[in-house]
């Protein structure tokens, strides 16, 4: 006899547990009505509009000497943009095609010439040590710079 109710609980026990997930899963496949989904998107965009207005909180750190220091660049490699690495190569006199973020064998072409001049791996990829070399060269030297240097080697 004890059994039996035992067994009887734990299948009415089992059975209302499932009939509630079934009535949860019912209410979540009903549809929503319009005025549920306006709720929706005004919350959504309440809670985006506050996120971006929030400022971002300035990072800060000091030291242990109590210098404030640098914050450092974000982790994992740096990887430039196709017109980022023409721009480079272009200023530093390997590039002349222009500046359109396509990256093509005439690009490829001025990155191994790049890397030959610099005593890189010519192999025509923009890696860490390439782009450690050629980012020096992503603004342009100022035309006052250039002239001024070439009379004072003359």
């Amino acid at each position: 006899m004890k059994t039996y109710l035992i067994v009887t609980l734990a299948a009415v026990a089992l059975f209302a547990g499932c009939q509630k997930k079934q009535q949860a899963l019912e209410e979540m496949q009903q549809p929503m009505s319009p005025e549920d989904l306006t709720r929706l998107k005004t919350q959504t965009t309440e809670t985006v509009n506050a996120t971006a207005q929030a400022p971002a909180p300035e990072a800060q750190i000091v030291s242990s000497a109590g210098e404030k220091m640098e914050p450092l660049p974000p982790s994992g490699p740096f990887k430039p943009t196709a017109k980022e690495v023409q721009l480079a190569l272009k200023n530093a006199g390997f590039y002349s095609g222009t500046v359109d973020g396509k990256f093509g064998p005439m690009s490829k072409k001025a990155v191994e010439d790049f890397q030959k001049a610099n005593g890189l791996n010519a192999d025509g990829k923009v890696g860490p040590k390439t782009w450690a070399a050629l980012s020096k060269h992503l603004t342009p030297v100022p035309a006052a710079a250039t002239t001024v240097t070439e009379g004072a080697k003359q």
